[in-house]
Order: structure tokens, then sequence, then C-alpha cells
């Protein structure tokens, strides 16, 4: 009996281990990605731990370097850049929340000819290849002039973000049980105040969740604010381009930018942590 409890034990300690193990694994890129942003150019390329930090490289791409070497803008645009982002990623969510939201009650709720070809069609906007529908899109914005604005970029992402959230909160609806829609119904509730008071409440975390994600994707996106914007509409994650070039390349300034760009992420999974616990697991067991 003691043995098992001490293997038992042993079991328990050398699962953490490899647990805390696994964690700092996982953690080490972002950890030195924070000390390569501290590191001065001169210290850039060495593999130490043990440095003289500095905050130049935060100071260069938020207020501009004055001593910026040739080849190399000299006044960033990283702030501009940064709210264009936000711009974009919010932009994206609250159109496909709008749009996505009743499409997704509507596969969970009502049955119709072709309703899962439909659904698995907007599945494979999501699937397909960016560089599939970057040209085409590009001539196309250019005629429409749609090109280096936020509508186009915005518009354009709902092919990220809206096949995913439709994806995702109809499994949410499909889990509320339409008893609940009937018995309001019986006491004489209108469609519209069942849906916006009864069902969406039972469904925020699922909101939540697919709001989140949606979001990561959207601020996460390379190609299409590469191809379809310019300096109007550049994101963080094509500015980041912008410390590499023929001279040198600056990835401490690259580093220093990522780490910038990564809080509105942290931010805002943060504030809706409470309902994104719920929301990733709530249904992921059906009996």
């Amino acid at each position: 009996m003691e043995t098992k409890v001490i293997n038992k034990r042993a079991g328990r300690i050398i699962a953490d281990v490899l647990m805390v193990a696994y964690f700092l694994f996982a953690l080490f890129p972002i950890f030195w990605m924070v000390l390569m942003s501290l590191k001065s150019t001169d210290e850039l390329f060495t593999t130490q731990f043990v440095f003289k930090p500095t905050l130049d490289n935060y100071h260069a791409i938020l207020f501009g370097d004055p001593r910026a070497a040739a080849g190399v803008v000299a006044k960033q645009e990283f702030p501009r850049n940064f709210m264009n982002s936000v711009i974009i990623s919010s932009g994206s969510v609250i159109v496909s929340l709008i749009v996505g939201v009743p499409a997704a009650y509507a596969l969970a709720r009502y049955n119709f000819k072709a309703k899962e070809n439909l659904a698995f069609t907007f599945l494979s906007f999501r699937f397909a290849p960016e560089l599939v529908v970057i040209i085409p899109l590009s001539v196309i914005y250019r005629k429409l002039g749609l090109y280096d604005t936020y509508y186009g970029i915005i518009w354009v992402l709902q092919l990220i973000t809206l096949p995913l959230l439709i994806w995702v909160l109809r499994s949410y609806f499909e889990d509320v049980s339409p008893e609940i829609e009937q018995a309001a119904m019986v006491d004489g509730y209108p469609w519209w105040r069942i849906f916006f008071r009864i069902l969406l409440p039972l469904v925020r975390p699922g909101l939540a969740a697919a709001s989140l994600l949606a979001f990561v994707f959207a601020w996460n996106t390379f190609m299409f604010p590469l191809i379809l914007g310019a300096s109007q509409v550049q994101t963080v994650t094509v500015s980041a381009l912008g410390y590499v070039s023929s001279a040198q390349a600056f990835f401490n300034r690259m580093a220093a930018a990522s780490v910038i760009a990564s809080f509105p992420q942290m931010i805002v999974a943060l504030s809706i942590q409470r309902y994104l616990i719920r929301g990733l697991s709530f249904g992921a067991v059906k009996g």
C-alpha cells in the first residue's frame, strides 16, 4: 500500500516537472524576444543573458531615431501603424459579429436545402491560401478605389474572421435548447427580444472566445495588408519589415515592436478571461 502511494506521488512529481519544463520551453521564444528588444545594436548578435539593457530600441520605434543609419527611415511610423492595426482588427471583428452571429444562428436552428454545403463553403474560405485570391483582389481593389483603405482591408479580412466566428458560434447555438425559445414565445416575447435578451447572454462565452480568436487572426495577418495596403493603412506586421535594410538588420527594434504589438491581444484576453475559459471548454464534450 505504501509503495503504491509512493509511486503515485512520484508520478505526480514527474508530471509536474515535465509540465514546468514544457512551460519554460514554450515561453522561451517570448523571453528571448524581450531580451533582444533590450539589447543595443553592438550586442545584438551575442547569446549572453547578462548584458547592459537599454530602452533605445523602444524610443527609436516610438519617437524616431535621428542617428539612423543610411537606408533606414529616421522617423518610424510605428505609432500610426499600431493604431491602423487596432482599427482594422477591431473593425473586422465588429463586421464579423454583425454578419456572423445571425448566420451562425440560422445554420444552428433552421433546416434548409444544402445547409451543410453552405456551412462548408464558409469554412473553405478560411482554408483557401491567401495567394489564390490576392492577385485578382489587388486588381479589383484598384479599380473600385478600395486599395490602401480601411474599408478594403476590413472587408477582405472577413475571409479570415467570418468563417471562424460562424463555425464557433454555431456549436454554441446548437447547445442551447430550442425549448427555451418556445417557452419565451408562449409568454409573448417577440423574436428579436428573445434573440437579444435570452440567446445572446447564453452564448456570451462563445462570443468572447470567437471574438478573441478572430481579433488575433486579424491582428497577425500579413499578406492582405502587404499587398492591398500601402502607407495609409500599413499594419504593425508589415511595418516590421522596415527595420531590415540593405545596410543592416535591426532585429532588436523588430523585437521591441513585436513586444509592443503583443499588448492588445494580451489585454483583450485578460479582460474577457472569465468568459474565455468557459467559452473554449463549453460544449467540448457532448454526451
